[in-house]
Parts: C-alpha cells; sequence; structure tokens
C-alpha cells in the first residue's frame, strides 16, 4: 500500500541530497534514515542527550592516551 506525503520543499532538496544514485526513491531515502535512528537503543539515546547537556570536555593528550596514541 502507498501513501502520498506532503514535505516541505527544504525536506525533499534535503532528501535529494542524501539519495546514493539518481534513480533511488525517497522511500528508499527514509528507510535508511528510519534504518539508522531504529539503530540507537533507547539506552543509548539517552546517555548521548545526557552527555549533550552536560558535556565533559577531555584534552588531545587524554584522547591520545586513551586510544593508546
Amino acid at each position: 500500500m502507498s501513501t502520498t506525503i506532503q514535505i516541505s520543499d527544504n525536506v525533499k532538496k534535503n532528501l535529494d541530497k542524501m539519495k546514493i544514485h539518481e534513480r533511488e526513491t525517497y522511500n528508499d531515502v527514509i528507510e535508511v534514515l528510519l534504518e539508522d535512528n531504529m539503530e540507537l537503543s533507547e539506552n543509548t539515546r539517552k546517555e548521548l542527550k545526557d552527555r549533550t547537556k552536560s558535556p565533559k570536555l577531555i584534552s588531545h593528550e587524554e584522547v591520545k592516551r586513551l586510544h593508546g596514541l
């Protein structure tokens, strides 16, 4: 079953930019966006939301140390 939806010109332009190839449908682009969004678990979303509220800043040196660089 298909449904017609209305989107703004701005949203359409953004969807056009996200197409991998010219013949890709808007449905395909939206499915990819939904899949990416659904991959984040509820805990991950909460953690990301909490981090953006009170970000912990660390130096480049600390990042290098943490990643063994």
